[in-house]
């Protein structure tokens, strides 16, 4: 008979009924699994999430808190727990009704100590297999997020070298270089300069899933972001002939966020709003409190995007057609990075866009606690 393994924490009873508390824990603890029992789902729960469980036992029909409830809410304690429900009412409705909740397995009562102990044994090892499966799948993405590192290195240093030799090329041939070699010159340093940002963004996409990016977590002001951002633009609004202003309100709530990951995804946010909007047109940035948190809102009068093209936006790679972007080329990973970048704490975006008319991204982000 396995049992449960020490890390996993111990096998939780809920049930109303004392002596069938009482006989589940002499019939586990005599094959050696730790066990601890509560008559009511709220007990029970708080003792899970102080200690974990490696399985639970709980009673489909209880006073208060429900089976189904406690099996729900033990869930967000600890995805990986295998609930198996008791039931003195061992129907289809009723098996259907335990496994939507989540339950593993389900006991009709009354049931003899060996059926139990079949039943458990099987919940362990269910637990174990889902354990090393995540801990494959982390390995993996592990492994895969090395593999982009070293080979986006790899990549860097040689197209920064033949970027430095175009320039020198430049430099030294001077008057020499004719016309269309010049362009070739120039249009070959364009491509290197895309390609490193694609591989920039590779990078940054793979540190925000490997939880290395937005790590921090500190009380912000939008409007003092939002000031470093625009003045970092300023070159670039000034070429494209945009104007591009903030009206955030003075008294706009601090967000709980990183300031290194929050200023990436406004600079995307921005720098699109700018690149892709038309000679003379405007990006405005305005902010609220919404029922969701924080809202800050990115509006420009650019090319906007197609109904059909809204939700593609936030996908690695994808970029709109270059008839509808003016010409305008990016990497195709500005949004996905914003989008993971404000998942990852705890918010989410919106896009309102009409084709022709332009686009507003909005970020929303949960408040200072307190």
């Amino acid at each position: 008979m396995s049992v449960a393994h020490p890390e996993a924490g111990p096998i939780i009873v809920i049930d109303d009924d004392e002596t069938l508390r009482r006989a589940c824990h002499a019939a586990l603890g005599r094959c050696g699994y730790q066990v601890e029992t509560f008559p009511d789902g709220p007990s029970g729960l708080k003792r899970m999430a102080e200690v974990g469980a490696g399985l639970l036992i709980v009673d489909f029909r209880m006073p208060g808190m429900s089976g189904t409830e406690v099996i729900q809410q033990a869930r967000r304690i600890d995805p990986y727990v295998v609930p198996i429900m008791i039931t003195g009412f061992a129907t289809v409705s009723t098996a259907v009704e335990a496994m939507k909740a989540g339950a593993y397995d389900f006991i009709p009562k009354p049931f003899t100590a060996d059926e139990l102990r079949v039943i458990v044994a099987r919940g362990m090892e269910r637990r174990r297999l889902a354990r090393e499966a995540d801990r494959l799948r982390k390995e993996k993405e592990t492994q895969a997020r090395k593999f982009v590192t070293f080979v986006s290195h790899q990549l860097c240093a040689p197209l920064g070298a033949v970027r430095q030799y175009l320039d020198v090329l430049t430099h030294q041939a001077g008057d020499a270089l004719s016309v269309p070699h010049r362009e070739w010159v120039d249009r070959s340093r364009t491509k290197i300069t895309e390609m490193l940002a694609m591989i920039e963004d590779w990078l940054t996409m793979s540190r925000i899933e490997g939880g290395q990016l937005a790590a921090r977590r500190e009380a912000l002001h939008w409007g003092d972001l939002v000031t470093e951002v625009l003045d970092t633009l300023a070159e670039m609004v000034h070429d494209k002939n945009v104007s591009l202003s903030s009206q955030l309100p003075p008294d706009l709530p601090a967000v709980l966020g990183d300031r290194v990951a929050l200023k990436m995804a406004l600079t995307n946010l921005l720098t699109n709003a700018v690149r892709y909007n038309r000679p003379g047109g405007s990006v405005v940035v305005t902010g609220r409190v919404g029922p969701g948190g924080i809202e800050l809102s990115v509006s420009d009068t650019g090319t906007g995007i197609a109904p059909e093209n809204v939700d593609r936006v936030f996908e690695e790679f994808y970029r709109e057609p270059a008839a509808l972007t003016g010409g305008e080329s990016g990497t195709g990973m500005g949004l996905p990075i914003c989008k993971k970048i404000v998942e990852e704490l705890g918010g989410c975006m919106r896009l309102e866009s009409c084709l022709g008319e332009g686009s507003t991204f909005t970020v929303v982000l949960p408040p200072v606690p307190g």
